[in-house]
């Protein structure tokens, strides 16, 4: 019967598409599109990097068990192979040859049975097959994070096996029997060893059932804790969400700009799914050119600069912006005032170095991440006046801001409070971003809170302008929420002589809400923002210390 191509193996065996080829799949945001020799092989879809690295082992497999075959909408040449979260991006010369590939694909899946249930399936392929099938497909969708669901399919597709098993035993055992009979009949003076088939089959059926339950009770198990991971998780939400309450009008800020919602489908690349870590490598080699770019820059400058001519001054107190400027100035100072603990739950330190330590508390808004970041720092050698006025004045950005592209000041309102529209360099493979918000500098009273003769504070907060919508160009529109206390600590000489700079420190809090506007996987920012806010705080401190070491010390304009 093994000859007989009329037979239900050969036939299946006939049925079982196979096909191999140079296709182009996208590999990431790098390097883009790749010619890769792709096989189709035992309901197996697997890829090499070319046709000689076949029998050095593939880089990458797919089992075509559960695989969903999706042609693209607009792409005639391309269609996409995807199992669970594992999707693959592939594109063939010519119409014909995609169709051949999807064709070959979905040949397979009918043919294949998996899922259906039937018990002639099952035979068909092999207990064998269908339980690697299975186990890849798992593993390819990460089923532990899926415990409960996955875990119950498991359980059904071994209650399928033990049916089949349970049969095989009985008829085994059935043959067995006749086969003793026979024996004890043809020699009736010497009695053979009987063993006992039967009692091996029940031995057999129970271990089976027993192994079900056990998995049946690891269900349970993982069910169980889930339940107490969501309600940990309710009850965390519940202090978030209290602790939220105490700075409600503080992000309102924020989240008032929020009005044209992004995704994915708005950025760049062939797809909709981005993934983290090919997204952070493209940000990462971004921001590394912007740091050459910077110290190239910084040693072909003189440090000279010719400010922009401002515009006519107009009192800050009388223009239309001002209650918007004193309400959030007035909550920024007194939220950088408080300690991590009295700002609410949440808080994590993500980042020390020496006398500086970063926290945030991780924050999403419709999607997109707002992490609120307080900085603390301890700077010696420069006043709270220094490092306040070299933040604030247009005429230093270019120098210390490496991501700055250009910088307008739109509107000067007075001395200490100006408009900005600034636009900061493309980092691909996201677009690029914008950002139009007012900058105040101000002189602090002192209070019982603070200590030292000087504190001082600069404050940026995004505004709306009619002259500069938001996301109407190719720049996505950033929100932030930015605060620099700095106060001044003196050490008077203990020989009473004048105070130089090795007698004076500044004690820096720096506070920041930024939301980037367009999407971005949420791993990426809080990667980015592990790497970026240090790296920034020392590179400003650094920068005001060579500014200031050879002037005289200013406490004041």
């Amino acid at each position: 019967m093994a000859d007989d191509p009329s037979s239900e193996d050969y036939s299946d065996n006939e049925n079982n598409a196979e096909l191999s080829g140079v296709l182009s799949k996208w590999t990431n945001y790098i390097h883009g599109w790749q010619d890769r020799f792709i096989v189709l092989k035992n309901g197996t879809l697997s890829y090499y990097k070319n046709e000689l690295e076949v029998n050095f082992g593939c880089r990458g497999a797919l089992s075509l068990a559960k695989a969903v075959i999706k042609p693209h909408e607009f792409d005639e040449c391309r269609f996409d192979v995807s199992v669970n979260d594992c999707v693959w991006y592939l594109r063939a010369s010519s119409v014909e040859v995609k169709q051949s590939w999807v064709d070959a694909l979905e040949c397979y899946k009918v043919e294949s049975g998996y899922g259906t249930g039937s018990e002639n399936s099952l035979k068909r392929h092999g207990s064998t097959v269908s339980l690697q099938s299975n186990t890849f497909s798992t593993a390819s969708g990460n089923s532990f994070h899926r415990s409960s669901r996955n875990l119950r399919e498991k359980l059904a597709e071994l209650g399928t096996f033990k049916d089949i098993l349970c049969r095989q035993i009985d008829t085994l055992q059935k043959f067995f029997d006749g086969c003793v009979d026979k024996e004890l009949q043809a020699n009736n003076k010497e009695k053979i060893p009987i063993i006992d088939f039967k009692g091996e089959a029940i031995t057999f059926k129970t271990t089976t059932s027993a192994v079900l339950d056990t998995l049946e009770h690891c269900a349970e198990l993982v069910n169980q804790r889930e339940e107490a991971w969501r309600r940990r998780l309710e009850r965390e939400t519940d202090r978030r969400k209290r602790a939220e309450n105490l700075s409600k009008s503080y992000f309102e800020q924020i989240q008032k700009f929020q009005k044209v919602p992004y995704g994915p489908d708005l950025e760049e690349g062939p797809h909709s799914v981005l993934a983290d870590d090919e997204f952070y490598d493209a940000v990462e080699t971004g921001l590394d050119k912007m740091e050459e770019e910077r110290e190239i820059r910084h040693k072909l400058m003189n440090g000279t600069m010719v400010p922009p001519t401002p515009p006519p001054l107009s009192p800050a107190s009388t223009h239309r912006l001002w209650p918007e400027i004193q309400k959030v100035v007035d909550e920024q100072v007194n939220m950088a005032k408080l300690g991590v603990g009295e700002c609410g739950a949440g808080w994590q330190l993500f980042a020390e170095d020496g006398e500086m330590k970063m926290y945030r508390r991780e924050e999403e808004a419709n999607g997109l991440v707002v992490d609120p970041l307080k900085a603390v720092h301890v700077v010696k050698g420069i006043t709270g006046f220094e490092l306040c006025h070299y933040f604030f004045s247009p005429q230093y950005r270019y120098d210390w801001e490496t991501t700055l592209e250009h910088m307008q000041v739109v509107e000067t309102i007075s001395d200490d409070t100006i408009l900005f529209l600034q636009t900061h360099k493309r980092i691909w493979p996201a677009s690029q971003r914008d950002a139009v918000f007012w900058s105040h500098m101000r002189r602090m009273p002192n209070d019982q809170d603070t200590e030292g003769p000087d504190l001082w504070t600069v404050v940026n907060h995004s505004t709306e302008l009619q002259k500069y919508p938001a996301n109407t160009g190719k720049c996505v529109r950033i929100y932030l929420t930015v605060c620099l206390l700095c106060q001044t600590l003196v050490n008077p000489p203990k020989d009473g002589g004048p105070v130089t700079r090795d007698d004076i420190s500044c004690k820096i809090t720096y506070c920041s809400v930024v939301n980037p506007g367009g999407w971005a996987p949420a791993s990426v920012l809080r990667a980015v923002y592990k790497r970026e806010y240090p790296k920034f705080l020392k590179r400003f401190t650094s920068y005001v210390i060579g500014k200031t070491k050879d002037e005289r010390i200013r406490f004041t304009d």
